[in-house]
């Protein structure tokens, strides 16, 4: 276990989640899609509802940006991970008040085995957003990769709070149980 980690203030951050609210700059639409969601069974397809959620995260009224961002998803997606942090740092710079820029940039750090930097973007995306799923998932991706196993099934649990039908989430949750963990 890495010390120089700053998992506590994160998982702080995260733990608190269910009583902070989002960013006035997210658009409004999210919270029904939110409510969607956390159904156990929606009417419509969950893909479609998460869809939703991650093209309104990724929107952004400044449409260099999006298109910054969408450059940044496509070279990551391709392994072009020094190209894409660039773009990332210019984001996060240019439009600190949108969640999404963090939490991509904190994917990248993440992929690239920058941990600390990772869930400084993880910090920042979830005081911006902090029903975002995906950053919450990813910090207990970073908790898992230290052995941080409490805290990230913690994390684990409250993303499937948020989005119950992280059927992978699950999955990770059951190898974590502590009935798991003495089998191995």
């Amino acid at each position: 276990m890495s010390s120089s980690l700053p998992v506590d203030p994160v998982f702080q951050l995260i733990v608190e989640t269910p009583g902070r609210t989002p960013s006035s700059a997210l658009p409004s639409r999210l919270k029904g899609l939110f409510k969607e969601l956390a159904d156990v069974d929606p009417v419509r397809p969950v893909e479609e509802i998460e869809d939703q959620i991650w093209a309104l995260w990724a929107s952004h009224e400044d449409r260099l940006a999006e298109e910054t961002l969408a450059a940044a998803v496509k070279a990551i997606a391709s392994g072009e991970l020094q190209k894409a942090r660039p773009l990332l740092d210019h984001l996060v710079i240019k439009h600190p008040d949108w969640p999404e820029a963090w939490n991509k940039r904190a994917t990248l750090a993440y992929i690239e085995k920058r941990d600390a930097d990772s869930l400084f973007d993880i910090a920042q995306t979830l005081r911006l957003e902090p029903r975002h799923f995906g950053a919450i998932s990813g910090f207990g991706n970073v908790c898992l990769r230290h052995g941080y196993l409490n805290e990230a099934r913690a994390a684990f649990q409250i993303a499937l709070s948020i989005n119950p039908h992280m059927e992978e989430l699950r999955d990770m949750l059951e190898n974590l149980s502590p009935h798991n963990l003495m089998l191995h």
